[in-house]
């Protein structure tokens, strides 16, 4: 368990949280509240005070929660309070159980690799009925999927990123395989040629880890460590946050590890496609048509839109087994963020009960997710005048669902299918979530793996 969630009660000071409409009423309640009231605690969103003693020390600590609750709400509060074990007195049920365990892990949460901060000596009492185990699981496969995407591209290559793939498939007993160089252009034609302009060699990761009988579910995660767009390059703007370009990665790698951690009854494959696209005399060109692995030849009309590429050849290649079901996660597109904001990620499926599960399960861990729709009248959109396909949509509209379509086309024989378009980013701090990488639909993926494969 955590070093930060404690099991132990014996002399943990209690911690209160109170919405803003209800702290008069509260603190009104409390034996000498006068100081706090005195001091302004109106209950604001992240307002920390300290309820006295009779002998002048502390007695208990309340933490506002604002005019809504945020279910993440006692990050703050182990962000702020000073070392000690605490232990929750009067919190809403929206904000405690599990999710007041969690919210303390990641508010104890800190990108530290290149400038160090203090360390966090807050501990909280594990909440009555709560797995600590399960809890600390899940947090640390958030964290690592965080870390790897707030690395920057310097240090967190193709290379790197398989070098991450390798410890977490060592961690827990996995296989893992890697295919580059003539073999990659030969089997992954596509990943490939989005790599080909960078000389940092661009692969294909595979692990596995499971029982070979045990139902069959395959995570794929675009591994784009950094994206210039390529000849069609980026604006400076735009290009900023590119080493989140590998988000869909990381998100599978956390994934994964929460999977095999809980030991879940299924045989877990991981494919990840990881490249730079950059610019130079070899970079892919647009015009440039290329061979997929599953036979569908490709025009690039745009070298930006290269996660799909990659995507295409190995989703390709989970398609080849079948599998029971097939999970891609990728940060594609940027239409996808105008629909839905990039805090309500969209995922694409035509299983009506893999879209419900979804739905419901990513609201009830608090990492909602979005149904969009993957209308078959975009796909005359997709075709090409030379190719099989065009990368570049001849539709100016609906790009989250034309991308989603243009991976579908590698999707034959999986009946069940889901397509997650995530940022893999924070743009506004809130409790446990600094601005910075994450890993959007992890936990609602783990809840929904859980749930079906669970033992």
């Amino acid at each position: 368990m955590h070093p930060s969630l404690a099991n132990s009660a014996k002399g943990a000071i209690p911690l209160h949280a109170v919405r803003a409409r209800d702290a008069k009423a509260w603190l009104a309640r409390q034996k000498r509240s006068t100081l706090v009231t005195a001091s302004g605690f109106a209950g604001a969103a992240g307002a920390l005070a300290a309820l006295p003693d009779a002998r002048g020390g502390i007695a208990a600590w309340v933490l506002g929660l604002g005019e809504r609750t945020d279910a993440f709400a006692l990050a703050a509060a182990a962000s702020h309070l000073p070392a000690g074990t605490y232990r929750l007195g009067d919190v809403p049920d929206s904000c405690g159980g599990a999710n007041a365990a969690l919210a303390w892990l990641m508010g104890g949460y800190g990108f530290d690799r290149y400038k160090k901060s203090a360390a966090r000596k807050a501990r909280l009492v594990l909440p009555q009925g709560v797995d600590g185990e399960e809890v600390s699981r899940i947090a640390e496969n958030l964290f690592l999927a965080r870390d790897l995407v707030n690395t920057p591209a310097n240090d967190m290559g193709p290379a790197e990123l398989e070098a991450a793939a390798r410890a977490l498939a060592r961690k827990h007993g996995a296989k893992v395989s890697v295919t580059s160089g003539a073999r990659l252009s030969k089997n992954y034609p596509l990943i490939a040629a989005v790599g080909q302009g960078s000389d940092r060699a661009p692969r294909l990761i595979e692990f596995l880890w499971g029982k070979a009988g045990a139902p069959r579910v395959t995570l794929v995660g675009k591994g784009v460590c950094f994206d210039s767009g390529g000849y069609d390059l980026k604006p400076s703007a735009a290009m900023l946050t590119m080493k989140k370009d590998m988000g869909g990665a990381a998100c599978a790698l956390a994934v994964a590890g929460m999977v095999m951690g809980a030991k879940l009854n299924l045989r877990l494959r991981v494919l990840i496609p990881a490249v730079e696209n950059s610019v130079s005399g070899s970079a892919m060109r647009p015009g440039d048509v290329f061979a997929s692995r599953k036979g569908l030849t490709v025009e690039i009309g745009n070298t930006d839109a290269e996660g799909r590429l990659v995507l295409a050849d190995a989703l390709a290649d989970a398609d080849e087994e079948n599998p029971d079901l097939l999970i891609d996660i990728a940060t594609l597109t940027g239409a996808a963020r105008a629909a839905t904001g990039m805090e309500l990620p969209p995922f694409f499926t035509d299983d009506e009960k893999l879209a419900s599960d979804l739905t419901r399960l990513g609201l009830a861990v608090q990492d909602p997710l979005w149904r969009l729709p993957l209308w078959r009248g975009y796909e005359d959109t997709i075709s090409s005048r030379v190719a099989d396909l065009n990368n570049n949509p001849a539709y100016s509209y609906a790009g989250a669902i034309t991308a989603a379509l243009f991976l579908n086309s590698f999707v034959a024989k999986t009946r069940r299918w889901v397509h997650l378009d995530i940022p893999a980013w924070i743009d506004r701090a809130r409790p446990g979530r600094p601005i910075g990488g994450e890993a959007n639909s992890a936990r609602a993926l783990y809840a929904l793996l859980k749930e079906r494969y669970g033992r």
